[in-house]
């Protein structure tokens, strides 16, 4: 199963596409998309969903893990990332690809087996389980691999549970 794991954002845009077949997780791409300040927010979107047609078709993920929004004290910032986190989702779903949810704290459960687990543990985890030799960068980045390996950690113990129920 490929997944193409996504840290929304306007400014930055963090992905990561991994490949997992139940017991080996690899690596397939890592980035950024990037918009620029001050250019008009529209065009942001516009470059933003441009920027992830074009992984989706490059890449071809079966699914993707987006992270869920919530909206901390910057009201105004998390405004902005709803509406690029929509464009993101409208990518995803035009392309006809299942979009699965996670908070931050069902990351960090998922990748170090702690919901309170700090940004540089889940960083190294994330190293260590895909056998990188440095943390992916930026954390934007970081955070989008995490997010494809929180899913397939979830896809694997559903369907675990599911031949249990079996």
């Amino acid at each position: 199963m490929r997944i193409l794991g996504i840290d929304p954002g306007y400014a930055i845009v963090g992905y990561g596409v991994i490949d997992y077949d139940g017991s080996d997780m690899r690596l397939i791409a890592m980035g950024a998309v990037t918009t620029e300040a001050g250019t008009p927010f529209e065009r942001r979107l516009l470059a933003i969903y441009s920027d992830l047609r074009v992984l989706i078709s490059t890449y071809k993920p079966d699914e993707m893990s987006i992270e869920k929004l919530y909206f901390g004290n910057n009201k105004t910032t998390g405004i902005g990332v709803g509406e690029a986190r929509g464009v993101i989702l409208l990518a995803a779903t035009q392309a006809g690809l299942p979009i699965y949810e996670y908070t931050p704290s069902q990351v960090k459960a998922g990748i170090t087996g702690y919901g309170s687990a700090e940004k540089a543990q889940v960083q190294e985890m994330t190293r260590v389980i895909l056998h990188l030799k440095n943390v992916p960068k930026p954390d934007d980045t970081a955070d989008a691999v995490a997010m494809a390996m929180c899913h397939a950690y979830t896809v694997n113990s559903r369907r675990l549970t599911e031949k249990q129920i079996k």
